[in-house]
């Protein structure tokens, strides 16, 4: 058998043997009495209209210019999300989760895998987790990114279309990661993982490391991707009993490739019990056309997008009813976005109205 010379594959055993020695070190081990595991079965499904107030709406799917450059709600009429089917089985020290999507919003969360992408592949989730001691928790496997703050299931976004951050952020990653309660409001994360969107296997033999302190609801994210690195503060206060503020803000350097950089503010407030309104206020910047604003041949490559979007959220037993206005503007006007004449315009707005059920 070769001896290992290479140093990056021995870099990456010394991460993973720190990563697990940091977790069954940080407690003494208690033997417990196991309790009897529980398993679980939820899910949602979501459909939607769609319509441009001054734009085009008859373009194709897939089409530029027909709507807002973040993903998901971007199908023009009635238009299909997804079904998911999230299955788990919860035992005191080990369990597992098994999360499935069906339909276009699945299918654009899923984009970049390398191989079933084409295929069909329903995976969205899918990973096996070891609660150590009271403080550390392993998980192994496929598991949605810890950056940013919303996420692919319409369920816990109170906006139902999403914005350029989450977009252009990483969708999932595979990999080991260790979640460690360092006190009652300090956490810390580290993880080793294959590259971004790379979810089924690693065909590059490189690497992607994360890591995540939190104190009271406030994140802070660093993942670094073979050159390229992601910094990411997500979080939000309660002002009042009924009155939430969300904050999101990140910078993406590519190594050469582009780069992004952002922040939306997530004022919510809670009218009743049925009953909720949002507003999401972003800025996002891009640079040497990374692929939300300066796409278009004539576009700037160096390119901006200001986005607001007024939500309301009625809340009919497991189903929420979500009415949606959107306005996006660019920073130029020279063809992303078009009007109903296929005209070259700046600016972008557009009702959805979306249905979300789960259980």
């Amino acid at each position: 058998m070769k001896a290992i010379t290479n140093t990056k594959y021995v870099k990456n055993l010394f991460f993973l043997a720190i990563l697990l020695f940091s977790a069954t070190a940080v407690v003494a081990q208690e033997e417990e009495e196991e309790t009897e595991p529980k398993f679980t079965f939820t899910g949602s499904i979501d459909a939607y209209y769609r319509a441009n107030l001054n734009g085009d709406n008859s373009a194709p799917d897939g089409a530029p210019n027909a709507a807002p450059g973040s993903s998901f709600a971007n199908l023009p009429g009635f238009s299909l999300g997804m079904a998911n089917f999230v299955a788990g089985y919860e035992g005191e020290k080990v369990g597992f989760v098994a999360d499935l999507v069906f339909g276009p919003r699945g299918t654009d969360a899923i984009f970049a895998s390398p191989i079933y992408s084409a295929t069909g592949n329903i995976v969205n989730q899918l990973y096996a987790y070891w609660n150590v001691s009271d403080a550390v928790t392993l998980t192994f496997g496929n598991f949605n990114t810890f950056l940013g703050y919303e996420v692919i299931s319409p369920v816990a976004n109170f906006n139902y279309s999403t914005s350029y951050l989450f977009s252009y952020g990483p969708f999932s990653h595979t990999g080991l990661k260790a979640d460690i309660a360092l006190s009652d409001d300090f956490s810390l994360m580290l993880a080793v993982m294959n590259p971004t969107d790379m979810t089924e296997l690693n065909v590059t033999g490189k690497y992607t490391y994360g890591a995540q302190i939190g104190y009271s609801g406030q994140y802070l994210n660093l993942l670094i991707d073979n050159g390229a690195y992601e910094v990411d503060y997500t979080g939000g206060f309660d002002l009042s009993d009924s009155f939430f503020l969300g904050l999101n803000a990140a910078y993406f350097d590519g190594d050469g490739a582009g780069s992004f950089a952002g922040a939306a503010i997530y004022p919510q407030l809670t009218t009743s019990e049925s009953f909720a309104i949002g507003l999401r206020a972003e800025y996002f910047a891009e640079t040497d056309a990374f692929g939300a604003i300066g796409t278009d041949t004539n576009a700037d490559p160096d390119a901006s997008v200001f986005a607001v979007t007024l939500t309301g959220s009625a809340t009919i037993g497991n189903l929420i009813i979500k009415p949606e206005l959107r306005l996006d503007t660019a920073s130029d006007d020279s063809g992303y976005f078009l009007d109903s004449d296929l005209m070259a315009q700046k600016s972008l707005s557009s009702f959805v109205l979306a249905a979300v059920y789960s259980f």
